[in-house]
């Protein structure tokens, strides 16, 4: 495909979302200027429909047409059960998000460690919380800028180099959250989600109608590639496997501060209630798409020497005129660009709120905003570097990095449903999980002959019920906090 039409199409998309980017920012304030709370989440005061865009926008990112294409092209029908048990465990915003909506209204938290902190009544809690936030998740913001350098590479045959589509992608994210904070990606995730959505569906009716139609495809698929249509297919998964994939990815909702800090935003719970409606609905159609692009991919081109470059190779094809796949391809680079920006924005006021105000006496509103702003490149230049390392599969690269997150779910849910947790329970479960899962991962051990992403939850589980249950717990502090959120 044409470098021109390429660096247009982008051209093009740039200018439209720092538009969008701009007018927001008059929606930035409170009245008294830009504090923690509008910057970082837009006063609270985000309509359902706004809400279900940027939560789709965030959550399906560079993973999906690139990350669960590959996944698919590698691992056959098996990706789409991965990603379903994902889809399964949305539900749980059902049952937190209104408890999350409730504390964070009245006490005024601005992150989910923050949350933690208060509710053991420990400032250790949330500074744990945090770092442990930022080692996991930086790898997770580079598997975005990762997606766009293979998805540029792919699609300009190298004639744009893997770099400079990171690049590329690492300054966008940087410029859009710096306008105007959590108004601004919001507001530029809407835009991207529904041009993402539109136009990848499109063309992949598109790819799927020239290689024949779905029974042409399926046939094909059937007749030349029977393991990718049956369990455990082509050699990627087996039941570990998947059971070490698919735990860490059904508790996403929960253990990913940049998703579940959304949950703060809602104007109300009726805003709530649309936004889990309207997530549903995008997720399900873009889980579909991505699927179906990962299959077309493997009929088209079989013999790929990464399976991520599928989704790449395929807009760059016959099978698509180049004015589509270059939409698609902005919409791509789009998704990736709403999740690196929110990982962004929610590890800086994470690391401005909880561990800056945690460490330096009299942290003032106003230079925790300003700490806030000055992290944010630093945490791209991070995700920046960790890209270059090219590492293959984007998709369980994604899923190690939910692996580190998940020990942190038992203290979220203990917090709201057993009042014995401890502050002490809480940091044994985060930090002793945590390392855990890195030496579980740099080691290569599998104990039992399992994965980290089956173990990691367990190990928590009962670090944070042993501990607590030989130390003392704040039950006042409990009582308040539980009490508010069943009130709601």
């Amino acid at each position: 495909m044409s470098t021109n039409l390429i660096w247009g199409a982008v051209l093009i998309y740039l200018v439209v979302a720092v538009v969008v980017a701009y007018l927001s920012r008059g929606e930035a304030t409170n009245g008294k200027g830009v504090d923690m709370s509008g910057y970082f989440l837009g006063n609270r005061q985000m309509n359902g429909f706004v809400s279900a865009l940027s939560y789709s926008a965030t959550t399906y990112s560079a993973f999906m047409m690139v990350g669960l294409a590959g996944l698919t092209y590698a691992g056959g029908v098996g990706a789409f059960g991965f990603e379903i048990v994902y889809f399964a465990g949305v539900s749980l915003v059902a049952i937190f998000g209104p408890r999350f909506w409730a504390v964070g209204k009245r006490f005024g938290f601005v992150t989910p460690s923050e949350m933690l902190g208060h509710r053991y009544g420990n400032g250790k809690v949330a500074v744990a919380t945090a770092v442990a936030s930022c080692v996991f998740l930086i790898p997770y913001a580079a598997v975005q800028l990762a997606g766009v350098g293979y998805l540029l590479a792919g699609m300009s045959g190298g004639a744009i180099s893997f770099t400079t589509g990171v690049i590329v992608s690492t300054l966008l994210a940087i410029l859009f959250s710096y306008i105007a904070g959590i108004r601004s990606v919001m507001w530029t995730d809407s835009l991207q989600a529904l041009f993402m959505i539109v136009a990848s569906t499109l063309v992949a009716l598109l790819v799927v109608h020239s290689l024949g139609g779905f029974s042409e495809l399926f046939d094909t698929l059937a007749s030349e590639h029977p393991a990718s249509l049956s369990v455990p297919g082509p050699g990627l998964f087996s039941f570990t496997t998947f059971l070490g994939l698919t735990i860490p990815w059904f508790f996403f909702s929960l253990s990913n501060p940049q998703v579940s800090q959304r949950l703060f935003m809602p104007s109300s719970l009726k805003s709530m209630r649309q936004m889990l409606i309207g997530f549903l609905i995008f997720g399900f159609i873009y889980t579909v798409v991505s699927v179906l692009w990962g299959f077309s991919a493997l009929v088209a081109f079989p013999d790929l020497a990464k399976s991520d470059l599928a989704t790449p190779t395929l807009l760059a094809s016959e099978h698509v005129p180049p004015v589509l796949g270059v939409i698609v391809m902005v919409g791509i680079l789009a998704a990736a660009v709403s999740t690196i920006d929110s990982i962004m924005l929610t590890l800086s006021s994470m690391l401005s709120r909880d561990v800056y105000a945690n460490v330096v006496i009299d942290a003032s509103e106003s230079r925790q905003l300003k700490v806030g702003k000055w992290v944010l490149p630093i945490i791209a230049i991070l995700a920046f570097l960790f890209a270059e390392l090219q590492l293959n599969l984007i998709a369980v690269l994604s899923v190690a990095a939910s692996t580190g997150l998940v020990v942190i779910v038992p203290a979220i849910i203990g917090a709201f449903y057993w009042q014995r947790g401890t502050a002490v329970g809480a940091l044994a479960s985060i930090v002793g999980g945590g390392l855990v899962v890195i030496y579980l991962y740099l080691s290569g051990v599998k104990p039992l002959g399992l994965p980290a992403g089956i173990w990691a939850l367990p190990v928590a589980v009962v670090l944070f019920v042993a501990v607590s249950l030989v130390t003392r717990a704040n039950r006042e502090r409990a009582d308040e906090f539980m009490e508010t959120a069943r009130r709601r």
